[in-house]
């Protein structure tokens, strides 16, 4: 390597760091060493039910080091107990328990050495305690008086700690203790004076050791308290302290400890204790005490805590005292420890060992585990440092510094190791890296030298120098790469040199695309128990594709891969989706998209939409006779601001149990004056209302009766209604439950007839109505109606003019006459009746007309009555819908809410001749290569003599486009058919044909057929003639393979309809003519039987509803009755009606509807009167009735049959 690189002639002057590794870095275990303690036991207790005791010592070094140990501080030799197990190149060893194991207690010291000097540890006690058990005696009873002070000592075994001692029974019940029966901590039972009841021959100290898993008992003893004859009150003296430790003591407690201070005292009656500070104060807050008031404690003890406590046991007799000063000490702890490390030859060394306790620890330094001879050791000494200088190999050793005081031993180590070594490249040559773009890169060249080493990074076969900010040398050698780019992948060598001698590594760095991700919808507000889907779109390189993964977290925590325990999040890799959101998946979600190399995440915060809660706390205040204050606490909104609050009510008196609304607060407000109706008794409720919609209601308020009032208003609506002439019904709206104010609700009604009475004639009712009888027909009478209840009447009520009954008119309109307009409609001309025969509110005019009869044939017809209303008082009306070329006869009539008056005398009219109807059928007879022959029939109402018909024809292709019209005129209107001739080969025409009059010409019948082609035979043949009987008639003398059509006719030619026609082909090819065989196709059979059905039901249905009187459109009365003229006042007036059956052809309409001139007609639409329940629209459109009635003797039905249809403006 280096000669390769001395070849390339490469620059190293790069990042030049010099590494102290004298404290950052760990000496390799290749590199020669002195030992360290590795791992070491402390204190250890070898409890007897264990079945060994392990006291470890580990340490590494270079070479292997070897160990030895001391105890209580002479050398110890594993090997002289077979029940010591030692392991190979370990300072640990195992304890057997066999046997008395109690020689084994004691405090050890592992040593672990080799040729560069030897590792000490701290010292290691084992303590090996002694079954505790208490000492078999026998004890006498104690014979006291009532009133005397009693000690009952337990002496508990010695044993380890903690040790809890209980005073109990024989039967295991605790000894009560108060203040005037205690235990002290030692555990002896002290009676400040004891009572009758303390006597008991079962006293029992019981000691527990749980770390010995050990209870031990002392044998009971016995207390006999006899009564005495006077009372022993004494003042208090103390018995811990007792009185020979005099008026103070000293404590002494350790830094960190527990401070506990006892005082008991005897005395009659019982003495109590408390606390003070002499010096200083207590701690913050009461001192804690226990057992009665008898120990002070205090935890944690500070230096704070030093000084004169006093505890002063008082009774009524008198009071003692004792003070205690605290002292507080710690054991040794360091300020400042000795540091070892690698150093190179001819440097200097200086260690340093400083440590604070109470009293004051000691220093000892030690090398190798053995004391400094200050005399022999060629460096300064002091009691806080040691220093050498020059430091050669030799130099290197194990230096400890020992701080003592009577509270304990620290110990510190510190290993200095004098090297000179090449530089020694840790890291394995060629690794490779990879990092993401924009992060930064780590490139490791984990070195160890001594002397330390320079060291430099290059890049690939560059010799320029990284000296960018993006590059920087780290500590440990590693070069950090900043803000990584594509650009920054490539090779890169690590070079490390000192005196002794230089060393490089080289490492592969891989720059991969970053990865991103974005969360859809970014702040979704959803309402409650809807959905959400949250989609996790990300992108990352395709090299990390085997590491990439999509996690998602709510509020932080990480959630299940598949779903929630209750399966209410569903996570399916990068979508989210809760189906029924609810309030507690509120939160802010984040998927987290990870590589290998880089994690990156994106949230998105659900919020979720709710009703409002319930209000809460209703209180009523302000309380009035009319009004009340009400107001709540508004519930959680929900993401959702409170739009408005729904105060509602219910009342216990009338509709108990029934919720209404009473107001409506807006906003946030939590309060509203209440108006309220007397005599109610209320309790509230309040409903909030957010964009998402209304809260549950809230819990009823308390009940808020107001008192009872006058009426404060009267009914309203107040009518009349009369079905007979002579009488007069009064009605009104009652008053509402809330509006009658008070108990005993009537209602003082008031009449007089206008004009006539001065007086008022009253009655007072309690329902809402009163009737009148034997009133003149319809005069006006003036009403009131008063509200009336126990406190009093309403305010003066409004009067309101009503009418008494009515009866039918008694007069018919006079000067009737009738100018024809066309030939389906004329206008009708009347004189009203005068207003005191109709005898009522006039509602309009009657038009009534029949037919007489045909002006064509003369024939005379059932009179059919049919009739127009016209609402109003109007003295004209246009009858639409007459039939043309006939003779009528038309009176009028008035009519009131009772009914129609009587007719006026019949008026005679005639209609004018109209276009005729379509003929009744369109025929093709024969087909040839440029001709046909067209039959057809006669129309099916003339309506005027016939004039001739037209014939017209074009062209059509298989797009329905139509080729120019041609126009035939026949003028005998007897001829019922026609040769058309110059027609083109295999060409599709549609045929028309429609009547004519001298008024015009009606609508066409249609039909269409295509000729033959060229050379195709197209004569025909007539068979015999065939019986009306016979059901089949054999054709014979047919060419095969040829298309024939075969047509039944009547014998009567000119008359001709078909019966049946089709399209046969004869066996011997395939193809069956231009109809390629469908009408013989099962399923086309099929089609046409049900459209035949179908048809036939809805023909039945209207046959039956026409019978039955049902009303039926104008349209069907056109169809009975066409009239050019009629049609042209349709399209201007009543709208356009279709009325062919066959598809529209494109560019048709014009051509063939030209001739048909509209009859403009300058009439106004309310001309036009209405049937029963007919009226005008809003835009002046027409809806009416169009009647009709068959007079009495018809043979048909006597029932009265209505049209409805529309008028169009």
């Amino acid at each position: 390597m280096e000669l390769l690189l001395s070849t390339k002639g490469l620059t190293l002057c790069l990042f030049s760091f010099v590494l102290s590794l004298a404290a950052a870095i760990e000496i390799p275990l290749s590199v020669a060493q002195l030992p360290t303690i590795t791992e070491q036991s402390h204190t250890q207790v070898a409890y007897p039910f264990d079945e060994d005791f392990t006291i470890k010592c580990e340490a590494r070094g270079n070479p292997q080091p070897s160990f030895n140990w001391t105890k209580d501080g002479k050398p110890f030799d594993l090997l002289s107990d077979p029940r010591v197990i030692v392991s190979n190149n370990s300072g640990t060893f195992v304890i057997q328990n066999r046997g008395i194991i109690t020689n084994f207690q004691g405090k050890y010291r592992c040593f672990a050495s080799n040729v560069l000097g030897t590792a000490m540890s701290e010292e290691i006690e084992l303590i090996v305690p002694s079954v505790p058990k208490f000492p078999k005696e026998k004890i006498e009873p104690l014979d006291v008086e009532h009133g005397d002070s009693v000690v009952l000592h337990c002496n508990p075994p010695k044993g380890i700690p903690p040790l809890h001692i209980y005073w109990m029974n024989i039967d295991l019940q605790h000894i009560p203790q108060d203040e005037r029966v205690s235990m002290s901590l030692k555990g002896d039972l002290y009676f400040a004076n004891v009572e009758e009841n303390d006597s008991r021959s079962d006293y029992c100290c019981f000691a527990a050791f749980p770390r010995l898993r050990t209870i031990v008992q002392k044998m009971p003893m016995t207390l006999k308290v006899s009564r005495s004859n006077f009372i022993k009150e004494r003042k208090p003296k103390l018995l811990i302290p007792p009185e020979s430790a005099g008026s103070s003591s000293s404590v002494t407690v350790i830094k960190g400890g527990v401070l506990l201070l006892e005082c008991i005292a005897e005395g009659l009656p019982t003495p109590h204790l408390s606390w003070v500070k002499v010096t200083g104060n207590l701690p913050k807050g009461d001192p804690e005490t226990e057992n009665f008031g008898k120990v002070l404690k205090i935890d944690q003890v500070t230096t704070d805590d030093e000084g004169t406590y006093q505890c002063t046991a008082s009774n009524p007799m008198g009071r003692a005292k004792h003070e205690f000063h605290v002292h507080v000490e710690e054991p040794p702890q360091w300020i400042k420890e000795p540091e070892g490390g690698v150093y190179s030859v001819g440097t200097n060394l200086v260690l340093l060992c400083e440590a604070i306790g109470n009293p004051e620890p000691t220093i000892q330094w030690k090398m190798n585990g053995m004391p400094i001879d200050s005399r022999t050791f060629r460096g300064r000494m002091s009691t806080r440092e040691i220093s050498l200088t020059n430091l050669q190999l030799q130099d290197s050793a194990v230096y400890q510094c020992e701080a003592t005081n009577k509270h304990g031993t620290i110990l510190a180590s510190a290993n200095v190791n004098v090297l000179n070594i090449a530089p020694l490249i840790l890291t394995s040559d060629g690794e490779n890296y990879a990092a993401v773009v924009g992060y930064s890169a780590f490139l490791h060249c984990e070195i160890f030298a001594s002397p330390a080493a320079d060291v430099r990074w290059t890049k690939d076969d560059s010799i320029k120098p990284l000296s960018t900010s993006r590059y920087e040398l780290n500590k440990n050698g590693t070069l950090e790469i900043k803000d990584t780019k594509k650009e920054d992948s490539g090779s890169y060598a690590c070079w490390a040199a000192n005196s002794v001698g230089k060393r490089a590594i080289t490492a592969n760095l891989d720059i991969r695309d970053a990865t991103k991700v974005v969360v859809t919808p970014k702040h979704p507000h959803v309402l409650k128990s809807r959905s959400i889907r949250l989609k996790c779109q990300s992108e990352h390189d395709s090299h990390l594709k085997h590491s990439f993964q999509l996690s998602w977290r709510k509020d932080g925590k990480e959630l299940p891969v598949n779903s929630t325990e209750d399966g209410r999040i569903i996570l399916d890799r990068d979508t989210l989706f809760i189906p029924s959101v609810t309030l507690e998946d509120q939160g802010v979600y984040t998927c987290v998209a990870s590589t290998s190399l880089d994690s990156v995440a994106a949230e998105s915060q659900l919020i979720v939409l709710d009703v409002p809660d319930p209000p809460e706390d209703l209180q009523l205040s302000e309380h009035q006779n009319r009004s009340v204050r009400l107001s709540w606490k508004a519930g959680a909104t929900h993401n959702s601001p409170v739009n408005e609050s729904i105060v509602e009510f219910e009342e216990s008196r009338l509709e108990s149990g029934r919720w209404q609304e009473l107001t409506r607060v807006p906003g946030n407000d939590t309060t509203a004056l209440l108006s309220l109706a007397p005599y109610v008794d209320y309790q509230f409720r309040v409903v909030s209302v957010n964009a998402v919609g209304r809260s549950q209601p809230s819990k009823a308020s308390l009940r808020y009766a107001t008192p009872p009032a006058a009426p404060d208003k009267n009914p309203d609506n107040i009518r009349v209604e009369a079905s007979e002439p002579n009488e007069m019904v009064m009605k009104w709206e009652p008053l509402k439950p809330m509006e009658r104010n008070g108990p005993g609700l009537e209602y003082k009604v008031s009449w007089r007839q206008q004009g006539v009475e001065v007086d008022w004639n009253e009655e007072t009712v309690k329902k809402h109505s009163l009737t009148l009888r034997n009133t003149p027909t319809f005069v006006p009478y003036e009403i009131k109606v008063q509200a009336v209840n126990n406190l009093g009447s309403g305010p003066e009520p409004n009067v309101t003019i009503g009418y008494s009954g009515e009866d039918i008119p008694d007069a018919a309109p006079s000067v009737v006459s009738v100018d024809v307009v066309n030939s389906t409609l004329v206008k009708v001309f009347w004189l009203g009746i005068p207003r005191d025969r109709v005898r009522g509110h006039l509602r309009g005019y009657k038009v009534s007309w029949w037919k007489t009869k045909s002006m064509l044939d003369g024939k005379r017809h059932h009179p059919e009555k049919h009739f127009l209303t016209f609402v109003g008082d109007r003295n004209n009306g246009m009858v639409p819908g007459l039939e043309p070329f006939s003779e009528f006869r038309l009176s009028v009539a008035a009519y009131n809410s009772k009914g129609d008056g009587p007719e006026s005398s019949p008026v005679v009219f005639e209609t004018p001749e109209g276009v005729p109807e379509q003929p009744r059928f369109l025929r093709i007879l024969n087909f040839d290569k440029d001709s046909v022959i067209l039959s057809w029939g006669l129309p099916k109402r003339a309506n005027g003599h016939l004039t001739g018909y037209v014939v017209q024809y074009q062209t059509i292709n298989e797009t329905h486009e139509i080729g120019p019209l041609n126009d035939i005129s026949v003028a005998n209107h007897s001829t019922l058919s026609w040769r058309l001739s110059g027609l083109n080969s295999s060409t599709k025409y549609k045929f028309y044909v429609k009547a004519c009059t001298v008024k015009g010409c009606g609508k066409p019948v249609t039909e269409e057929g295509l000729t033959m082609a060229q050379g195709s035979k197209g004569s025909g043949k007539n068979s015999e003639a065939v019986k009306p009987t016979q059901k089949f008639h054999p054709i014979e003398a047919l060419e095969p393979g040829t298309d024939y059509t075969v047509r039944l006719v009547t014998k009567n030619w000119v008359d001709n309809n078909s019966i049946f026609e089709d399209v046969i082909e004869t066996r011997g090819r395939a193809y069956a003519g231009i109809y390629d065989g469908i009408s013989t196709q099962g399923w086309f059979i099929g089609l046409m039987c049900a459209i035949a059905l179908l048809t036939l039901l809805l023909l039945t249905v209207c046959f039956v509803r026409r019978n039955k009187g049902g009303k039926y459109s104008v349209k069907e009365k056109e169809d009975l009755h066409p009239d050019p003229e009629a049609q042209s006042i349709k399209d201007e007036i009543f709208g356009e009606y279709s009325d062919s059956d066959e598809k529209p052809l494109k560019g048709s309409l014009q051509s063939i509807n030209g001739d048909i001139k509209a009859t403009e007609s300058a009439d106004s639409l309310v001309d036009y009167g209405e049937g029963e329940h007919g009226m005008f629209n809003e835009d002046g459109s027409f809806i009416g009735a169009y009647s009709g009635s068959k007079e009495k003797g018809s043979v048909e039905s006597t029932g009265s049959s209505t049209a409805t249809f529309p008028l169009h403006a």
